[in-house]
């Protein structure tokens, strides 16, 4: 196997027993980084200090992912033309600082009978965007509201 120590210094390739036995002399553990490789690479390191490493890279990732969040915005049959715009606008922030974005127009009682002035609804909202959007899922109808998922152009 390919040994490289603390420093980060190739040692080379030796036998695993050797390598074991360079990394008790150092008072460390002998880590195996990748064992697919040809030879499989170890790395002589305290492995406390290996899990903390990767635990800090693993955080940087999920941090990375929260941009991917999705917001929500809720509208109600009967909702004013004002109270749309200010959704719209908020639709809008969202679309610039987030990736998706969940419009949910909820129906309530007979207005379940109503989803094609619902969609209409839907649709007016859309154009009420001022930011370039690309739909993700088209309107689809649930037992108690309608929703579509909207996402940044490009």
């Amino acid at each position: 196997m390919r040994v490289i120590d603390d420093v980060g210094a190739n040692l080379g390739v030796m036998s695993t027993i050797d390598a074991l036995n360079l990394a008790r002399e150092k008072q460390m553990d002998l880590i195996e980084i990748s064992p697919e490789a040809n030879p499989p690479v170890a790395k002589i390191q305290d492995f406390g200090k290996f899990l903390y490493q990767k635990e800090k890279e693993e955080k940087k990732q999920r941090a990375k992912q929260k941009a991917d969040i999705m917001k929500g915005i809720r509208l109600t049959f009967n909702i004013g033309e004002h109270d749309m715009l200010v959704r719209a606008k908020k639709a809008d922030e969202f679309l610039e600082t987030c990736s998706k974005v969940f419009i949910e127009l909820v129906l309530r009682g007979r207005e379940k009978g109503k989803r094609d002035f619902a969609k209409q609804k839907i649709d007016e909202f859309l154009t009420m965007l001022t930011k370039p959007y690309k739909i993700i899922q088209p309107i689809k109808g649930t037992p108690r509201s309608l929703i579509i998922i909207i996402g940044k152009q490009g």
